[in-house]
């Protein structure tokens, strides 16, 4: 049995723990705020919940595995799970509605042909079976396998299947970005430009400049479904919790790792704050990259006179300058209008203000920018039917300061999705990128993206094993990258690692 100290209870290390738990090892976790989840938090108030993370969950998959690996009750036992129907409803730039079906592709082209016309429905499917290429291609190296050693091969080569288009006199153009996909191969529909530039600026990534492989992200959800869940995502952070508790795992919370102990070149404890050490053959991190490169400080050295850099050069990099996200909490008074959508997404009307805000040389609150609001139907997170509870979410650049105008500003465009809000609004909330650094310990608020092939691996995350023997980086700043489903797998490698040692091969 080894001992194996976790710095952080975020979901991916949280799914470590309970692995690793079950394997036979001995698992504490220490935690330096006061509860569990990571960016699965939550805000109470009177009555009201909201979640400060995602409000939906995808690939639900990752999450039955590991309750079905970790104990008897599967994850339906714990959570009430359940699809959103219809999955999300877009209000495009020129007005256009469209309700997209859950985890129907063909339904979602029925969908687009009836609110964007015939042909646009075809268009999109034929998109999703090349998308679909892209997902088989890379689902293993990208979601299911430690990052391979020669992780070139997936920074270089495209998986996704562009369309070649001939021009007259010049050689042929495929596509490399959504962007050209959207102008490509969706007939340069304003509106399926919108559609799909917004999978990459829900992820903080730009999508002029975003491989063609993120061809994943509509498939995922067209093809595996949006699921909600009973009392918001913060009761799966709690089932997990409650999975761990009951594997004996051990949690120490308001415990505040400061440094981590090597002894004969490899990881071997940890130190706290108040100075006591606790010793380990295993440590996973659950940090972000700059929090671990601050924990090993005190490593005079790396196996082969490294010094104390885990990643160095020819290894996949940390990502910087990722954006940050703006939430806002809405606590109304009156009932959730019936039929009305969980999630609405609200375009832009200045696409290229917004772009140009988030990626450009004027950083800040785009104008009017894509705006996601969420909706959901659970008497869990209001006080009474007679009330609501609605969140705003839109990207941002790290680091952007809010002022209570720009709230406003949001307020004022979300009346077009939810009529009369200023009416029916009985106090709201404001979680800044300042909120998020100060939760995650992420640089300005940023939030890690998921892993995606192509693009020179700009869009790869740093692998789960460093160059110090006995450490393991888990969660949303590791491979396989951000997002639930993601961090949750990340999970899964760490312990696949350490039970099976280098030669394991990913989930089977």
């Amino acid at each position: 049995m080894a001992r194996i100290v976790v710095i952080g209870a975020g979901m991916g290390a949280m799914a470590a723990a309970a692995r690793l738990a079950v394997a036979g090892h001995r698992v504490v976790v220490h935690e330096r705020s006061g509860t569990y989840g990571g960016a699965l938090g939550s805000v109470e108030r009177d009555g009201f919940a909201f979640d400060t993370g995602p409000g939906l969950l995808q690939l639900p998959a990752v999450y039955r595995d590991l309750f079905v690996k970790t104990g008897k009750e599967p994850l339906e036992k714990c959570v009430d799970l359940s699809q959103v129907e219809p999955a999300v409803r877009h209000v495009f730039a020129d007005g256009t509605t469209a309700d997209l079906p859950n985890a129907s592709r063909a339904g979602v082209g029925d969908a687009l042909d009836a609110a964007l016309g015939s042909g646009a429905g075809a268009r999109w499917s034929a998109y999703m079976n090349r998308a679909r290429e892209a997902w088989d291609r890379t689902r293993r190296p990208l979601l299911e396998e430690p990052l391979w050693p020669n992780w070139q091969v997936l920074a270089e080569r495209e998986p996704y299947p562009s369309v070649p288009h001939k021009r007259l006199l010049r050689r042929e153009r495929r596509a490399r970005t959504l962007t050209e996909v959207a102008e490509l191969e969706l007939g340069g529909d304003a509106r399926l430009l919108a559609l799909l530039e917004q999978y990459a600026l829900v992820c903080g990534l730009d999508p002029r400049a975003t491989p063609a492989s993120a061809a994943v992200l509509p498939y995922m959800e067209h093809t595996f479904g949006a699921w909600s869940v009973r009392g918001g995502m913060r009761a799966l952070a709690r089932a997990v919790y409650e999975r761990c508790l009951a594997r004996r795992v051990e949690f120490a919370f308001d415990s505040h790792v400061t440094r981590i102990i090597e002894k004969d070149g490899r990881a071997a404890g940890v130190e706290l704050a108040d100075g006591t050490a606790h010793e380990a053959d295993f440590v996973v991190a659950g940090v972000t990259p700059g929090a671990l490169d601050g924990l090993l400080s005190g490593v005079s050295a790396l196996p082969g006179g490294s010094g104390v850099n885990i990643r160095p050069e020819g290894e996949v990099q940390p990502r910087s300058g990722l954006p940050s996200r703006l939430m806002v909490f809405l606590a109304l008074t009156g009932a959730r209008p019936e039929g009305t959508p969980h999630r609405t997404v609200l375009h832009t009307p200045d696409r290229g203000d917004e772009l140009d805000r988030l990626f450009g040389d004027r950083p800040g609150l785009p104008a009017a920018p894509t705006l996601t609001v969420l909706r959901p139907a659970d008497p869990a997170l209001t006080p009474d039917a007679g009330h609501e509870a609605v969140t705003l979410t839109v990207t941002v650049p790290a680091h952007t300061e809010v002022t209570e105008a720009d709230v406003q500003r949001l307020l004022g465009r979300a009346e077009a999705v939810v009529p009369g809000l200023r009416g029916r609004l009985l106090w709201h909330e404001v979680r800044t990128p300042a909120d998020i650094a100060e939760a995650t310990g992420a640089d300005g608020g940023a939030v890690p993206p998921p892993s995606l092939a192509a693009g020179g691996g700009r869009l790869l995350h740093p692998a789960n094993s460093t160059r110090l023997p006995g450490l393991f980086a888990v969660g949303g700043w590791a491979h396989p990258g951000g997002g639930l489903p993601h961090a949750g797998m990340s999970g899964t490698l760490v312990a696949g690692l350490i039970v099976e040692g280098p030669e394991f091969r990913g989930s089977q």
